[in-house]
């Protein structure tokens, strides 16, 4: 098992491209913070319905990060199993989250009844991270429209909540909208991160955050609306 005192890596994704001349730096940050020498993950594809070709990306930028092998849990499609999954994940050193539909792999997880086997591993310390989707899939609770064309619809849905925080990935582009629509439906003075692309939100354990590879923007809901506040910056500031 893995240091418990490891934190949750929610990352962005996204505006990457020129870190994969070389190893990612937000991902040699999370294998480092294990403490472990190649650590073996288990990759979680709910969310993009195990995408072979997505896996295939994501498990040879993670092991040129340092990684072990990054082996399936295979959850969607003919060969999706649920005890195959446990057996992947309870031998994994680190738990990825891949990107997708924030939704459906969440709809995954419970049709194949693993939420539970999921929330002891990380309660007995098993690190986990995740990217895009997968990221907010970590967080507490993420945004929904029963009507996608009436605005009155939107709901909250729960995700795992192994970081305590509501967050979206690489919105900056339509300022944030889904986040600030989470917000609104959260008491007054929620706090939301958006993580910008090629950006990371670290979630220690005793529930403090910090940013990674820049500015991780913050809002906080208010009765009057969402407000965005000072910026997250990582240490050392941004170049």
């Amino acid at each position: 098992m893995s240091d418990p005192g490891c934190p949750t890596y929610l990352i962005a994704g996204g505006r990457g491209s020129e870190r994969l001349r070389g190893p990612d730096p937000l991902a040699q940050e999370v294998i480092r913070r294990t403490g472990l020498r190649r650590p073996r993950i288990a990759y979680i594809g709910a969310a993009s319905g195990d995408n072979p070709a997505f896996r295939l990306l994501i498990g040879g930028i993670l092991k040129k990060a340092g990684a072990g092998e990054v082996t399936l849990a295979p959850l969607c499609g003919r060969r999706a199993s649920a005890a195959a999954a446990q057996k992947v994940l309870e031998a994994a050193d680190l738990v990825f989250v891949s990107g997708g539909d924030v939704e459906e792999g969440m709809k995954v997880l419970r049709e194949k009844a693993i939420l539970p086997f999921l929330r002891h591993l990380h309660a007995a310390g098993k690190p986990f991270f995740g990217i895009s989707a997968g990221s907010i899939m970590l967080a507490r609770a993420w945004v929904r429209w029963t009507d996608p064309k009436d605005d009155d619809t939107v709901e909250l849905f729960p995700c795992l909540g192994f970081a305590p925080v509501i967050c979206d990935t690489h919105g900056e582009a339509d300022d944030w909208g889904e986040l600030k629509a989470a917000l609104a439906l959260n008491p007054a003075g929620t706090v939301g991160y958006g993580i910008v692309s090629g950006t990371a939100l670290v979630v220690e354990k005793d529930g403090s955050v910090g940013a990674r590879g820049g500015e991780v923007h913050v809002f906080k809901g208010r009765k009057t609306g969402v407000a965005q506040i000072a910026n997250l910056v990582p240490p050392g500031g941004v170049e």
